[in-house]
């Protein structure tokens, strides 16, 4: 079952990792709404490609991260990566999830802008999603 979920977190991540390379590389599709924004009126600072790329990277490495986690990519990690990796995207997704009480996750203040709205519909389930996921890897192991 590990496995399963450790496939599934790599889709979920690779896809998001190559939206990201898009972004990065001038591409338009998708860019609404996922900056946020004090309110409707205010537009959204968008950040470099240098920025876009770093996040991308680390998407796709945290998609390798989960194949390695369940021996589907043979790769020898730091220990300490190898015995808390998991722990730290858990905790990491959680937290994302919960927000920053203004502007993300299910406990935030400023709703009403696009990104609120898609962080509400999209984002911050999907990170609940992740959390989930990858606390159920830790188990199965």
């Amino acid at each position: 079952m590990a496995k399963i979920i450790a496939v599934v977190l790599f889709s979920i991540f690779l896809f998001l990792s190559l939206v990201h390379f898009y972004w990065a590389f001038g591409g338009k599709w998708g860019t609404e709404g996922v900056y946020p924004t004090p309110d409707s009126q205010t537009p959204p600072k968008n950040p470099g490609i240098i920025s876009t790329l770093i996040v991308a990277i680390v998407l796709f490495t945290f998609a390798l991260f989960y194949l390695i986690k369940v021996s589907i990519i043979l790769f020898e990690l730091p220990f300490w990566i190898q015995k808390y990796g998991l722990w730290i995207l858990t905790s990491i997704f959680a937290v994302r999830a919960i927000g920053d009480f203004k502007y993300l996750g299910f406990f935030k203040k400023i709703k009403n802008t696009k990104f609120g709205q898609n962080d509400t519909k999209y984002f911050a389930p999907l990170c609940l999603v992740i959390s989930i996921l990858t606390f159920f890897i830790i188990v199965s192991n």
